[in-house]
């Protein structure tokens, strides 16, 4: 009787020796596995070891990040027009820059009557109707962006898109859109209006007036429907905004005159030159030149007269970045 009890006591030790051993073995044989010393105390406390966090009862917990503010809508808004508004005051209520209001509406009339409902994108950007031809690769090009944002943004899994539904692509406005060359359109302020006159001192902002030579507007007998820049005859002009050139010729009033379409859709009037540097059709980026001051058409001297304009109408360009 003896004797088997010691037998089965050897057998015994024999076993837990073996597995002893393979579980060394085991150990050495994995070179990337580091373990650490886990008491029952650090356990019970939840302490962390490598990258398991061991809890009461050796349960790995994975803390999870609930979100608390709702998640940003990716459908187009559309907002009616009320008594009062502005492009300014809609871009400040939707966080929005004013460019991209005009940018998502290209029919846009100024000034805004009251009722007009206009599109506005959720997030910094443009809105698009879908034209008979386009692809998420054409508009992408187009407004500078990834095809994998146009897709994303809007829930597309195909390449075919329906004619005549709304899109929403955002836009980086710390870079702007890009031109069709692929260059960026406003390389030096995006978002902006750089001064074509770098230092150039205002002479004369938009605006009712009393010099007499200003012709009525919006109900005022005489109106600046520009700024005027003061400048020495020949000084170097450059595009506030890129775009592309749309007319380079005498212009009446304007005198020689070069205009621009940029890249958010308004129109850009360079007037009163002696001689232009851009030709029909060119696409010019952000402060690249494009003609230089004279004093043709109706202007008393030496100057240049900037104005911008939303759907044929005169409106104020804002702060010229450099002047």
């Amino acid at each position: 009787m003896n004797i088997n009890r010691y037998v089965t006591h050897a057998v015994v030790l024999a076993i837990g020796v073996a597995m002893s051993g393979y579980a060394v073995v085991d150990r050495n044989f994995s070179p990337n596995f580091h373990a650490g010393t886990v008491t029952a105390a650090a356990a019970d406390g939840g302490l962390a070891v490598g990258d398991v966090s061991l809890g009461r009862d050796n349960v790995i917990i994975k803390p999870l990040s609930i979100p608390t503010a709702p998640l940003v809508s990716h459908a187009p808004i559309v907002h009616v027009v009320v008594q009062g508004d502005t492009l300014e005051s809609i871009g400040r209520q939707f966080n929005l820059p004013w460019r991209d209001i005009v940018w998502s509406n290209p029919d846009l009339r100024m000034p805004l009557t009251v009722g007009l409902p206009i599109k506005l994108p959720p997030v910094p950007g443009v809105v698009v109707v879908v034209k008979t031809g386009d692809t998420p690769a054409t508009l992408a090009t187009a407004y500078g962006v990834d095809v994998t944002t146009v897709l994303g943004f809007n829930g597309i899994h195909g390449p075919q898109l329906t004619p005549g539904s709304v899109l929403a692509i955002p836009v980086d406005p710390t870079s702007g859109p890009n031109l069709s060359t692929g260059l960026p359109a406003d390389p030096v302020d995006p978002g902006q209006f750089l001064c074509p006159i770098a230092g150039a001192k205002i002479i004369q902002p938009f605006g009712p007036t009393s010099f007499a030579l200003e012709p009525p507007f919006d109900g005022y007998p005489h109106f600046h429907t520009g700024v005027d820049l003061l400048a020495g005859y020949g000084t170097p002009i450059v595009a506030a905004a890129g775009g592309r050139v749309t007319a380079t010729s005498y212009a009446f009033d304007f005198g020689i005159r070069v205009e621009v379409i940029d890249s958010f859709g308004l129109v850009e009037i360079y007037a009163h030159m002696s001689q232009v540097a851009v030709t029909v059709g060119q696409e010019v980026q952000q402060g690249e030149k494009i003609g230089y001051v004279g004093s043709t058409g109706l202007s008393i001297g030496a100057h240049l007269h900037f104005q911008l304009e939303i759907g044929g109408m005169p409106t104020a360009p804002g702060p010229l970045i450099g002047c």
